[in-house]
C-alpha cells in the first residue's frame, strides 16, 4: 500500500493496466447482479498463470468465487465449471502470454462449442510477471530477455485470431476506459454464449505503451488507438475483419454473430434429452417374464 493509495494492497507495479480491468470487473458484476437480482457470489473468475491471475483474489466488496487453474487451460477448466453448473456466470481472466500461447488451443473448440463464457484478455504485449520475455503479441525484433537479437516470429493479431476461429462476441477495448470497460464486460456476460472482451492493458515495467496507444500531441505521436465508426455493423464479419487488419487499435464492439445464439450447455442439455436411457435387452426380457 502507499500513502497514495492506501486501499490496494500491490500485486502489480504502479500504473499496470490491470487495475483498470480489476475495477471495471467489479463494475460489471455489481451492475449485473442489481440488474438480475443475484448475488455475486453466482460468478466464478478463473484464471490461469501471469500477472492477470491475481484479479482472483483481488475483488473487492463481494465475492465472486475464483479457481486459480495452470497456465493456459483456463478455458476447459471453465468449460468444465460451466457444462456441471450452468446456473454461475463464467468469467475467465488471462493474459496475452496465457491465452494466446499455450492457451490459444483452446480458443477454437469453445468457440465452436459456444461455451457460454465471457473471457477478459489483458495484453500487454510481454510476459510480464516473468521478467519480459517476448510473447505472441510482442512485435517483431523487438529485444527482450529472450529474444537477445529481436524476436524473429511475426506478431499474433488476436482480433483476426478470434474471428478465424468463430468467436461470436468480440469487444477491443482499453485498460484506461475503465467505465467503458466495465460496461463493455457487462455486455458481453449478457451474450448468450463465448464472448471475448481484448483489453491493452500496458505494462509500465517491461512495455510501456500508453504514449502509441493514446498518443502524445507535444511528442507528435498520434494515438494508436481510435474508436469504432458509430456506423459499425458489429453483424457484418467481413467489416469487422477489414476493421482487425487495420492499422489502428479498434476500440469498442467488434464483432455480433447474427441470428440466435445456442450456448454449449443448452446444446448438451438437448443432446441428453435427445438420448434418454432406453431399456436393455436384460431389463426388456425381465418385464416380459411371469413368475
Amino acid at each position: 500500500m502507499s500513502k497514495r493509495n492506501p486501499v490496494y494492497d500491490f500485486k502489480w507495479c504502479p500504473g499496470c493496466g490491470d487495475f483498470g480491468v480489476k475495477v471495471a470487473i467489479e463494475q460489471a458484476l455489481a451492475k449485473r447482479s442489481v440488474e438480475r437480482s443475484e448475488p455475486i457470489e453466482k460468478t466464478a473468475v478463473v484464471a490461469g498463470i501471469g500477472c492477470s491471475g491475481n484479479l482472483v483474489h483481488m475483488q473487492e466488496g463481494p465475492q465472486p468465487f475464483g479457481l486459480h487453474g495452470i497456465h493456459g487451460r483456463a478455458l476447459p477448466i471453465a468449460y468444465g465449471l460451466k457444462s456441471n453448473r450452468p446456473d454461475m456466470n463464467v468469467i475467465v481472466v488471462s493474459g496475452d502470454g496465457d491465452f494466446l500461447s499455450i492457451g490459444a488451443e483452446h480458443i477454437g473448440p469453445q468457440a465452436r462449442r459456444n461455451l457460454d463464457i465471457t473471457a477478459v484478455v489483458m495484453d500487454n504485449g510481454i510476459y510480464g510477471l516473468t521478467k519480459g520475455q517476448a510473447s505472441p503479441t510482442t512485435e517483431l525484433e523487438v529485444v527482450t530477455s529472450t529474444t537477445r537479437y529481436g524476436k524473429l516470429d511475426d506478431k499474433m493479431h488476436p482480433l483476426e485470431v478470434y474471428l478465424g476461429l468463430g468467436v461470436g462476441y468480440i469487444v477491443s477495448e482499453m485498460s484506461s476506459r475503465v467505465k467503458q470497460l466495465g460496461e463493455a464486460i457487462k455486455e458481453a456476460m449478457d451474450y448468450p454464449g463465448f464472448s471475448i472482451v481484448h483489453v491493452q492493458s500496458p505494462c509500465t515495467t517491461y512495455n510501456d505503451t500508453y504514449a502509441l496507444l493514446k498518443g502524445d500531441e507535444k511528442k507528435g505521436i498520434e494515438p494508436l488507438a481510435k474508436p469504432i465508426s458509430e456506423d459499425h455493423d458489429p453483424s457484418d464479419f467481413m467489416a469487422a475483419m477489414a476493421i482487425a487488419k487495420g492499422r489502428s487499435v479498434p476500440i469498442g464492439l467488434l464483432y455480433k454473430r447474427a441470428g440466435e445464439s445456442v450456448p454449449a450447455h443448452e446444446r448438451l442439455a438437448q443432446a441428453k434429452e435427445r438420448t434418454k436411457p432406453r431399456e436393455s435387452s436384460v431389463q426388456q426380457l425381465l418385464a416380459s417374464m411371469t413368475i
